[in-house]
């Protein structure tokens, strides 16, 4: 949850509704991704008037994957659902899940039934999007990957295994393998607020999917370089033959100007790419811990203090 004070109660209301239906026991894990209103507070204000509610305060934002992976970290149950607070994933799914991992399956993905309801370039990029994803990472049914989706605790200790920092946590789920299943929702609607996800945002999070899985965007410039190279020779082969029939040409600026500028965009974007992959390196090198967790409450066994910092005022 990152900035969702005026959703929690709604999504702990409906949420709780249908776990108690299902006749396991069960609890909420919030994690709190850096929220700068009062999200923390009324998680808090939920954990202590229910048991089951906990609550996992990491110490910043540190973006929606990691703190994915800090919920899969803190969660304790033999099933573990991954789920926003915003109440577009709809809590209703999670009986559908439940019965699909009852027939044998361990991994469980949660896929829209329509996009209908996007602006059509959002709706037209995400398919792109996902089959360049798929060509490039091999990951079988990848246009029904989702971050809602019920894991079975196998694969949960598994994926908490994984060392890597950049993150791309439905490629992960997929890779791991194990029996997938699916089911459909519909997309649900926020009570409070807009979504984070604007289109620069998301177009990081496509760059981070596809550098996660695939070294192909490396080799596909060497490609580049070497048609570029093959042009370069057979334009060069043509100046010489044309040259030598109709004498010396006067040279031209335009054209001339036109060839370095290509020839240096195209540089300088196979060099972004190379870039892209050892900012990576870079991140990966220097193994820092994946979060910082300031509080967590509600957990017996924690290295951390189950104590609200003077910060947290209640209301």
């Amino acid at each position: 949850m990152h900035n969702e004070e005026g959703n929690l109660r709604p999504f702990f209301e409906r949420t709780s509704d249908v776990l108690m239906n299902l006749g396991m026991r069960w609890e909420i894990v919030f994690v709190n991704d850096g929220s700068s209103d009062n999200t923390i507070a009324e998680a808090l204000e939920l954990h202590d008037s229910h048991p089951e509610v906990k609550v996992v305060d990491l110490s910043r934002n540190f973006g929606k994957e990691i703190a994915l992976s800090a919920g899969l970290d803190y969660a304790t149950g033999d099933l573990i659902v991954e789920i926003d607070a915003d109440l577009e994933h709809p809590p209703e799914a999670i009986r559908d899940m439940v019965d699909k991992w009852s027939d044998g399956f361990e991994i469980i993905f949660a896929t829209r039934k329509s996009r209908a309801a996007e602006a059509p370039l959002k709706r037209f990029s995400a398919r792109l999007y996902y089959k360049i994803f798929g060509w490039l990472s091999k990951i079988e049914n990848h246009d029904k990957l989702g971050d809602f989706c019920l894991l079975d605790r196998k694969v949960v200790e598994k994926l908490k295994q994984f060392p890597e920092h950049n993150r791309f946590m439905k490629g992960l789920v997929a890779w791991t393998g194990f029996k997938q299943g699916f089911v459909t929702y519909e997309l649900g609607t926020r009570t409070v607020g807009e979504t984070k996800w604007n289109y620069w945002r998301l177009w990081n999070f496509a760059v981070e999917g596809i550098t996660s899985f695939s070294t192909i965007p490396l080799k596909l410039w060497t490609y580049v370089g070497l048609f570029v190279a093959a042009m370069a020779f057979v334009y060069t082969g043509i100046i010489v033959v044309r040259t030598i029939i109709f004498g010396i040409d006067v040279p031209g600026y335009a054209s001339l100007l036109t060839v370095v500028l290509f020839l240096g965009g195209i540089q300088l974007i196979s060099l972004g790419v190379l870039g892209e992959y050892v900012g990576r390196i870079y991140t990966e090198v220097k193994d820092r811990p994946l979060y910082l967790v300031q509080g967590a409450f509600g957990f017996d066994e924690v290295n951390v203090e189950e104590e609200k910092p003077p910060l947290y005022v209640q209301k």
